[in-house]
């Protein structure tokens, strides 16, 4: 070979680092299956059948990622929790329209791609798909050079759940008379974490490794605290349920609006919960507007449920057995499908 011959290599893509990324996460993945997977590691396409014994399934999908919440996990040196992250993110955002998930493919994308970071990031995935019951059956690893600068990296990931036809959740089965459930969150979750790292690093001038103000242990515990699943709490009520609302990037007056009909607005009591230590010591510290706060945090609140006066011992049971104990945060009255936080 010619001395000037390039290859992959000097263009900064490793083969090898890729096959032994794949070697390593075999098992992860294997771990995952499921009775619906078809077909084994590595093929060119996940393969899944449906469940028996549904009459009219309707397949419910979402892709998402977990923000600059990674920044944090890079810093830390701390990748083993991330994926599980992004898993229940995915979970939860199909949940809300009643659906059970069914398989999961994620994407992880490198400058320079390190097999035991991979390793560690897909470990995350694949507990998070063991915990949820559903398959993690494909996914990417990339390495680009020239757009992620080590050790930085990206992780994606794209979820298909199903449910009945007639079982669908949302705002045409609200009524006038229902209340509205809050569960809480276990911190940030995976939104919000540009302003976070920027009061973090500019206001308080904290490190990683330093300890949060307030307690909870350091910088790294508190903003790398997993996002929730809310299916063990909620799965065993979706038939109780008549609408619910993840709390994600836009906080509670953007995502409760998109559980609500036209005619109705949902009144959010801001007594009926005390805000988590963690959001307090960030507007603080940022001198950020509590219409701010609430736009781009969950302020304590994961997940919104709306249901019937009649149920609301029945949901609140349910979650309080899965260990995430709700209030009722809110009430419904004629309006025009905004959210009041009163």
């Amino acid at each position: 070979m010619s001395e000037d011959a390039l290859r992959y290599g000097s263009a900064g893509v490793d083969i090898d680092a890729s096959n032994a990324a794949k070697n390593r996460i075999r098992k992860l993945v294997e771990s995952t299956f499921i009775g619906g997977v078809v077909g084994e590691f590595g093929g060119f396409g996940g393969m899944f059948r449906l469940p028996p014994g549904l009459s009219k399934p309707v397949l419910v999908s979402s892709a998402d990622g977990v923000g600059t919440k990674i920044k944090v996990a890079i810093e830390a040196n701390r990748h083993d929790t991330i994926g599980r992250d992004l898993v229940n993110h995915c979970v939860n955002d199909i949940l809300v329209q009643g659906a059970l998930p069914l398989f999961f493919l994620d994407y992880v994308a490198f400058g320079k791609l390190d097999p035991v970071v991979v390793e560690a990031v897909v470990a995350g995935v694949a507990t998070g798909c063991r915990e949820n019951g559903c398959a993690l059956i494909g996914g990417e690893t990339a390495e680009m050079p020239g757009l992620y600068a080590p050790p930085d990296y990206d992780l994606a990931g794209f979820i298909v759940g199903y449910v009945e036809e007639n079982r669908i959740l949302g705002p045409r089965r609200v009524r006038t008379d229902d209340v509205v459930i809050a569960l809480p969150s276990s911190g940030l979750h995976t939104n919000g974490y540009s302003l976070a790292r920027k009061i973090v690093t500019e206001r308080l001038r904290l490190r990683v490794n330093d300890p949060f103000p307030g307690g909870g242990g350091t910088v790294a515990d508190v903003l790398l605290a997993e996002h929730r699943s809310y299916l063990r709490a909620l799965q065993p009520v979706l038939d109780r349920v008549h609408a619910m609302a993840h709390i994600t990037g836009g906080g509670l007056p953007e995502n409760v609006d998109r559980a609500l009909p036209p005619k109705l607005d949902a009144v959010i009591e801001m007594s009926s919960w005390k805000v988590p230590q963690v959001f307090r010591v960030l507007q603080d510290a940022g001198e950020v507007e509590p219409a701010e706060m609430y736009r781009t945090f969950n302020m304590g609140v994961g997940m919104v449920v709306i249901c019937a006066p009649s149920d609301i011992e029945s949901v609140l049971s349910a979650a309080a057995a899965a260990g995430v104990e709700g209030w009722i945060v809110g009430s419904l009255k004629s309006g025009s499908g905004a959210v009041i936080l009163s």
